[in-house]
């Protein structure tokens, strides 16, 4: 039979021994130093200079003085002299100066709750709470200023790269970021609902607009709300000799954001930023081919737009001869441009439904 218990390696009172007492009193203070446990530190690694009967200390790595070679055991001071105590796999012992409790892995010392030491191990685990509190919808949670996720170098045992994974189940599912203010989601960045690559945003959370869309087979980008038109007039518009006449631009093939007022027949910015332009103006004769043709793009109603103007000076031809105008111009919102046409020696028509204006927002 053994002298002393598995587990604590408390002594046992022998049937012929004397003193039975010491034997027992013995036992009752090994108890006393690991029922509760409780260590004043895990930091230390000389004795300290006026410790008290009573004092627990685990032994830091490099151990001096009388805790030489007691590194991650249990110091316990009794009876004005150290006693050392061998962990075993299972004990417990709350820190007081982390506020902490570990427990003994058989090869350290491990928190029980919160962030592990370096070169712990979590797995399975139920909810992570870095400053904050998880829950089953957050099952990680973070509460931080800044966060780093940097590659293993290949001088630390890793290849330099770092990939960052997101995957969902299949295709009509969603995966991706969303970025919010006060917790109301202004922009959504992902697969959703599709393999396409998706920038959507909101101004209060619910409605969403596309910034754009990336076909994932082809790599072509949509971009659904970029401000684009365009329009053309449906009748003959006559102009007279001399006269800087707006095109009546009535009809649109497309609108995007409804930029363009037919109404009014004029272009509308709905966003400040750089737009490129483009017209073509078809003659139709009234009472001579004798009509040469001008045409230019005109801001806001009064000034003509840079690089926009052109004219035909040679002989025109009803319904052939054409004249195409391009110009780029930097807009605020809210600024309009229109087509304008002009006849010099002879009065003149804008053919139908070739008399065309289009643009669309480039930077």
């Amino acid at each position: 039979m053994s002298d002393e218990t598995t587990h604590l390696k408390l002594p046992y009172i022998l049937a012929s021994q004397a003193q039975k007492h010491v034997t027992h009193n013995e036992a009752i203070r090994l108890l006393d130093a690991l029922v509760q446990m409780s260590a004043i530190s895990r930091s230390e690694t000389d004795p300290p200079g006026s410790p008290n009967d009573g004092d627990r200390y685990i032994v830091a790595s490099g151990g001096t003085g009388a805790w030489a070679g007691w590194d991650l055991n249990v110091a316990y001071r009794v009876d004005g002299v150290w006693m050392r105590l061998v962990p075993q796999p299972g004990w417990r012992a709350w820190i007081e100066d982390e506020a902490r409790l570990v427990i003994w892995t058989g090869a350290a010392w491990e928190p029980v709750e919160g962030i592990p030491e370096s070169g712990a191990v979590i797995q399975n685990a139920a909810l992570i709470g870095l400053g904050t509190t998880a829950d089953a919808q957050n099952p990680f949670s973070a509460k931080i200023n800044k966060a780093l996720w940097t590659a293993r170098y290949a001088s630390e045992g890793g290849d330099g790269d770092l990939f960052y994974t997101m995957n969902k189940e299949a295709a009509g599912d969603d995966v991706g970021f969303l970025l919010q203010t006060d917790f109301v989601t202004k922009a959504l960045l992902g697969l959703f609902g599709s393999n396409n690559l998706r920038l959507a945003v909101s101004a209060d959370g619910s409605a969403f607009n596309d910034a754009f869309e990336v076909d994932h087979e082809t790599g072509v980008v949509s971009q659904p709300r970029l401000p684009r038109f365009k329009g053309y007039t449906n009748f003959d518009n006559y102009v007279a000799v001399d006269t800087w006449t707006k095109i009546a631009i009535n009809n649109t093939e497309y609108n995007d954001q409804n930029a363009f007022d037919a109404g009014n027949n004029r272009f509308v910015a709905p966003a400040a930023g750089t737009y490129l332009f483009g017209a073509s103006l078809l003659f139709k004769v009234n009472s001579s081919t004798a009509a040469r043709m001008r045409g230019r793009l005109v801001l806001n109603g009064t000034t003509a737009i840079r690089g926009s103007f052109g004219e035909i000076s040679g002989e025109h031809v009803s319904e052939a001869t054409a004249l195409w105008l391009h110009a780029m111009a930097l807009l605020a919102e809210g600024d309009t441009v229109e087509l304008q046409g002009y006849f010099r020696a002879q009065d003149g028509y804008f053919a139908a439904d070739h008399t065309a204006f289009w643009g669309c927002k480039v930077g």
